[in-house]
């Protein structure tokens, strides 16, 4: 079945964020637009359609990846501009980010909040809710692993890819391995984006999410964001095949590394701003900032430890 895929660009400050626009007219299918930036980036999105030729008013699918802010925070105005029409779609896991801007405060603060200054990164990303989610919104449609959706006799199969959230999901278009296309959002990390550190909540879920999409050897991936080589030279967000095996191998190439550097690992009594993971930080060679948000650094660690069933300061099997 062939559809055609447009990626929009949809800045975020420092980060460079991605909607795509999933064309299927050419068979009679509906627009569908996959994730949606944060408030200001959506604002351009009906501008970028026009310059495709498709009009905000004519999508009729809002698909979301995941919950995080840069990639629900514009769902709300968009849904508004197709002049409430889409049909909004998340996983029923992550459907409370789409709901409560509180969601993603009280997710930071347990991810995170022992490793920084709590009070300050509470009060950081309650401003950043405000100013990032467009609104807050009950999601027309929520999905689990295996649903089939019909944009318009294009089916769009839902394939469940937890770690980097409990919810996160792949939408997959037409057969995977002959001509289709597989949208994953932020499930495939490579060695981290412009933090330069990937993350994910769930180390186990995120490598067999990862070794999941790849035995799917799709022709087309998409990606959330310009995701990076060890090399530091960022991929497309628009993969061939070829480089869809060299994104998703690159990803479990980098867990395999932190997994290994978490091995044996004994907390730092340093004041560096990397503990209680600065011998890691230094094992993996990771000099960013940790305490940005969104804190990849210290959300994933932090998993480890958690399926491990051990506390941060204690020594990992």
């Amino acid at each position: 079945m062939t559809v055609d895929v447009h990626p929009i660009a949809a800045p975020w400050g420092r980060f460079a964020l991605y909607s795509f626009l999933i064309d299927g007219s050419a068979v009679g299918g509906d627009l569908a637009l996959v994730d949606t930036g944060v408030t200001a980036s959506a604002a351009g999105v009906p501008g970028e359609l026009e310059r495709l030729g498709r009009r905000i008013e004519d999508v009729r699918w809002i698909l979301l990846t995941h919950g995080h802010i840069d990639h629900v925070g514009g769902a709300h105005a968009l849904w508004e501009a197709t002049g409430r029409t889409a049909r909004v779609v998340i996983s029923e896991t992550d459907a409370h980010f789409l709901r409560s801007r509180r969601a993603h405060v009280e997710e930071a603060l347990t991810l995170r909040g022992e490793f920084v200054d709590a009070v300050a990164l509470e009060a950081r990303k309650t401003a950043e809710t405000l100013d990032a989610i467009s609104g807050e919104m009950e999601p027309t449609l929520t999905v689990s692993d295996g649903d089939v959706l019909d944009l318009g006799g294009v089916a769009v199969r839902v394939v469940a890819t937890p770690g980097h959230t409990p919810g996160a999901v792949a939408y997959v278009v037409g057969d995977p391995a002959l001509d289709g296309h597989v949208f994953v959002g932020d499930a495939a990390q490579c060695y981290g984006a412009a933090s330069g550190f990937p993350g994910y909540e769930d180390p186990d879920a995120y490598r067999a999410s990862l070794e999941r999409v790849l035995a799917l050897d799709p022709a087309h991936l998409y990606l959330g964001h310009p995701y990076r080589r060890q090399d530091g030279t960022p991929f497309p967000v628009a993969l061939d095949r070829d480089g869809a095996r060299e994104a998703l191998t690159a990803s479990l190439e980098r867990e395999a590394q932190v997994r290994a550097a978490m091995e044996g690992h004994v907390a730092s009594g340093s004041e560096s701003p990397y503990s209680p993971f600065e011998k890691v930080a230094r094992e993996l060679g990771y000099s960013g900032d940790p305490t940005l948000e969104p804190s990849p650094f210290f959300t994933t660690l932090h998993g480890y430890t958690q399926s491990s069933g051990k506390a941060p300061g204690k020594e990992l099997p």
